[in-house]
């Protein structure tokens, strides 16, 4: 089984819902069967992703998330960062610190070092623009990536080097999103999921930030069994989010199966209550989602 559950369905500027940042849990049975996932993974940990994991911890079924009263940051295995923003990326210094400093892993003498996912240019930039400036000094020495993680570099759309697995039975594939072009599309780095089960071919679409670009995954959405798309509820002129008007014009049998999440404060306001009738729904926030049986 896989399950999804939304630490945060909102947009980076949102306060009531934290921001949009993803578990992904990997079971051999069922959560009814286990205390904790054989695997897990974060897409992506933004500034509000602490707050959000201490919130999550205490609910029903994540029990396992919980260390005493703080977050069991071991319990987490994979980071997966689509982009270089800070909703996506603002939390990972805490979570590489409270591993190296507060909790420990497995094994007692060391500290646990999850493993870090994204693209090489990605991993690059995350060290030396954003995490170098809190994490590259360590008592009585310098400290590089590798010293809190385990890195995993992709290549997409390289099909063999684009992407991961998950209990030899998951595939989570990059694909390039179109969320910010400086010159031309796809020449600033973001990613969206394609998550498949090999046992039974379904598959999942996870948009990751992107501007809405229907002809370049309308056909992932149609095979999908579910989708879950960002959106920007208000409209605006030249967006780097996907409009909700925009997403509206997509065919009704997509639309029916697709969440809509990374929504601001004023979702439910009653402007926009027919969201539920023409799409699955607003995603909601610390609800576990089973991608596949």
């Amino acid at each position: 089984m896989l399950t999804l559950t939304f630490l945060g369905v909102g947009s980076a500027f949102a306060k009531r819902h934290f921001q949009s940042n993803v578990l992904i849990e990997a079971w051999s049975k069922s959560p009814a069967e286990q205390e904790c996932p054989d695997d897990t993974l974060l897409i992506d940990f933004g500034t509000t992703g602490p707050l959000a994991l201490h919130v999550l911890k205490d609910r029903p079924g994540f029990g396992y998330l919980n260390a005493d009263g703080v977050v069991n940051y071991p319990a987490i295995h994979r980071v997966l960062v689509t982009h270089m923003h800070g909703d996506h990326i603002g939390g990972l210094e805490e979570l590489a610190f409270m591993n190296m400093f507060v909790c420990r892993g497995r094994n007692d003498a060391k500290p646990y070092k999850p493993q870090l996912i994204s693209t090489t240019s990605i991993l690059v930039d995350l060290w030396d623009q954003a995490l170098k400036a809190g994490l590259s000094a360590l008592p009585g020495r310098y400290a590089l990536l590798q010293d809190y993680f385990f890195i995993l570099a992709l290549r997409p759309p390289d099909p063999e080097h684009g992407g991961f697995r998950m209990l030899k039975r998951y595939d989570f594939q990059l694909f390039a999103t179109d969320h910010i072009s400086i010159q031309h599309k796809y020449d600033w780095p973001s990613y969206g999921v394609s998550i498949t089960d090999r046992a039974t071919g379904e598959s999942v679409f996870y948009s990751g930030d992107t501007r809405f670009d229907f002809p370049a995954y309308s056909r992932m959405l149609q095979e999908s069994q579910m989708n879950f798309h960002e959106v920007q509820l208000t409209e605006q002129p030249n967006p780097v989010h996907a409009l909700l008007s925009e997403l509206r014009t997509m065919p009704t049998d997509i639309k029916r199966k697709t969440w809509l999440y990374h929504y601001s404060d004023d979702w439910d306001s009653g402007a926009y209550d027919f969201v539920k009738q023409e799409f699955a729904g607003f995603a909601a926030q610390h609800e576990r989602y089973v991608l596949f049986e």
